[in-house]
C-alpha cells in the first residue's frame, strides 16, 4: 500500500513540473506564430482564385449547354 502512496506523490510531483514548464513557455513566447499571420492573406487569396476559376468554368459549361 505504501508504493501506491509513493507513486501517487511522484506523479503529482512530475504533472506539476510538466504543468509549470508549459506555463514558462507559454509566458516567454515560445508559441507564438509571428510567420503565418503575414502569410494568411496569400493562403486565403489563393482558394479564392481557384474557386473563382471553378466558378467561370462552371459558368462557361452552363451557357455552352444554353447555347445548345
Amino acid at each position: 500500500m505504501s508504493v501506491i502512496y509513493l507513486l501517487l506523490t511522484l506523479s503529482i510531483v512530475v504533472a506539476v513540473i510538466f504543468f509549470a514548464a508549459f506555463i514558462i513557455a507559454t509566458k516567454s513566447g515560445q508559441f507564438d506564430d509571428s510567420y503565418t499571420p503575414s502569410v494568411r492573406m496569400l493562403f486565403e487569396d489563393e482558394l479564392v482564385k481557384s474557386s473563382t476559376k471553378e466558378t467561370e468554368k462552371i459558368s462557361n459549361q452552363e451557357s455552352e449547354s444554353q447555347k445548345l
